[in-house]
């Protein structure tokens, strides 16, 4: 059985007017990644799209593309990231909006509750972040509660949304901030609605996101963001947390003298880490790393990961199927980070460079380790 494949979906690539008054008129993720320059020798940007070009996402023929590509990949669904601050704020929600009120793609699809404040960072030499509040999460309590899951609710009925064993997936973020009473009701509603219940997975993204905390406030299962959890293979990073961290603010002194980056790491290497014991557990969903170069948005101060080839990515991706293959059908499921994050240069989209690689390295992984269709 070949598993489920959930790939993130950023809906920024279309003007709003929250981004107009903020970054300035008609920016939208591209405004990032067109600016981008290479901060050393063999460093692969700008990043530029082939196929699908600078695409609009209001524009439905574009929408179409995507899931068509998405289901050459193997890729079975769009996670899309929901923004709901609280009180029926919500942003950029036009897309997804219409995604569901039209049917089309007919592409499988979920929510994603990108439950965090957003801010205007401005990027320090040291590699620290200023931060300026732009718009605040807020948990107000129960009407809150009832209105957002009316608009949930509505996406859980559509025949395209992405179940597990007849559970509406849904992930959130930042599983520590959000209320106990938020996720009990959401779970006590969706059964009254005539669901079995609700699948919920938490992203682990700080080290102190615990998973025997998270599955005791209600998450069903976790993904870890594998990113902040592999980068020991250095002397001090072997000697655990500490050594870690020294080796972390050692990153911005010693890029002084190699003049690359602080936080460069080379993909060949890291993608062997990106799976490890925790995935091939039952309540675990392991997640898979196309590429990442965060420099579009964060310049030298981002986190890049070069030499993120293709057929690196395929012996990743045969990794993550080792870790499921003896799992419950629930458990057979991958996260995709990401679909079409370019401003962090973690996409599967074609490319200048790749073209159709990281497509066809994950549909030639299926293939190899699951036979053809």
């Amino acid at each position: 059985m070949r598993p489920q494949i959930i790939a993130l979906y950023l809906p920024q690539f279309h003007p709003i007017p929250e981004n107009d008054e903020w970054w300035g008129e008609g920016f939208t993720e591209w405004t990032n990644v067109k600016k981008s320059k290479p901060l050393f020798k063999g460093h692969d940007q700008p990043r530029v799209p082939t196929e699908l070009g600078y695409y609009d996402l209001r524009d439905q023929e574009t929408r179409q593309k995507q899931a068509d590509l998405a289901k050459l990949t193997g890729v079975t669904s769009f996670c899309y990231w929901h923004y709901w601050f609280g009180n029926g704020r919500r942003l950029m929600a036009d897309i997804y909006d219409e995604v569901l009120a039209s049917g089309k793609p007919d592409f499988g699809f979920c929510l994603g509750w990108a439950n965090h404040s957003w801010y205007s960072k401005t990027w320090n030499k040291d590699g620290t972040t200023s931060n300026k509040l732009l718009i605040g999460q807020e948990y107000p309590g129960i009407e809150d509660e009832k209105m957002h899951f009316e608009l949930l609710l509505r996406s859980f009925k559509d025949y395209r949304y992405t179940k597990i064993n007849g559970k509406p997936f849904f992930l959130i973020y930042d599983p520590v901030a959000v209320p106990k009473e938020y996720l009990d009701n959401f779970r006590k509603w969706t059964k009254e609605a005539g669901f079995p219940d609700l699948y919920l997975v938490a992203e682990i993204t700080k080290g102190n996101y615990i998973k025997p905390m998270l599955k005791e406030k209600g998450f069903d299962a976790v993904v870890y963001q594998g990113l902040n959890y592999t980068r020991h293979n250095t002397l001090l990073g072997k000697l655990g947390k500490i050594g870690h961290y020294v080796d972390y603010k050692m990153k911005p002194i010693k890029s002084l003298f190699t003049k690359k980056p602080a936080f460069l790491y080379d993909y060949r290497f890291y993608y062997k880490e990106f799976i490890s014991k925790r995935d091939y557990e039952e309540d675990v969903i392991p997640q898979l790393f196309p590429q990442w170069d965060h420099s579009p948005r964060s310049g030298a101060n981002g986190v890049i990961y070069w030499h993120s080839e293709p057929e690196f990515f395929k012996k990743h991706c045969l990794m993550a199927f080792d870790a499921i293959k003896n799992k419950h059908e629930d458990g057979q499921v991958l996260i995709l980070k990401s679909w079409n994050e370019w401003g962090e240069g973690n996409y599967m989209e074609p490319d200048k460079t790749h073209g159709r690689g990281f497509i066809n390295a994950l549909r030639e992984a299926l293939e190899e380790y699951y036979g053809k269709e």
